[in-house]
């Protein structure tokens, strides 16, 4: 079931994102996020875009997805970026397609015209995802993350929604 986040989502959302916070590139946060830290990154931003989450027949949250702001100046007030994260174990089942399918709808209700995101290089599966709805690849850049004593490369991909 997809439902809309609330802050009581906060554990298993800390649970699911500190994971790729602690061990991957794919978020480019090097300290977790407590539960009070996520709580509050879910009221800002589920006031005032989608954010949604995957439960399962048990309760259990195996995955979310939401778009937030994606520059400050006043002029972007139509862009979005949006961020998928499924729960170690849980990749490869679907449930990423699940979530963009039904965020991406939702998008399309909030007068957002594009849709931007950033997918730390190389992460075939995301990219998979990404452009099987229709995001297309606008940049790269080269080395501009630096984590676990390397340095990460950075691809931009866009959905124009209208």
């Amino acid at each position: 079931m997809i439902r809309p986040v609330t802050p009581h989502d906060a554990a298993a959302i800390c649970g699911i994102y500190n994971h790729y916070v602690k061990n991957t590139t794919i978020s480019f946060e090097e300290t977790p996020l407590s539960q009070t830290e996520m709580e509050e990154r879910i009221r800002t931003i589920s006031a005032k875009f989608p954010y949604i989450v995957h439960e399962d027949e048990s309760g259990e949250i195996n995955g979310f997805a939401y778009i937030s702001k994606w520059r400050e100046r006043s002029a972007y007030h139509r862009s979005a970026e949006i961020s998928i994260y499924i729960k170690d174990g849980f990749q490869g089942k679907g449930l990423g397609t699940t979530l963009m399918d039904k965020l991406i709808g939702e998008t399309r209700k909030t007068g957002i015209h594009a849709l931007v995101a950033g997918i730390t290089i190389p992460n075939h599966n995301s990219i998979a995802l990404h452009e099987k709805f229709g995001f297309e690849k606008i940049g790269h850049f080269k080395e501009i993350g630096h984590k676990f004593g390397r340095w990460i490369d950075v691809g931009y991909w866009e959905l124009i929604l209208s």
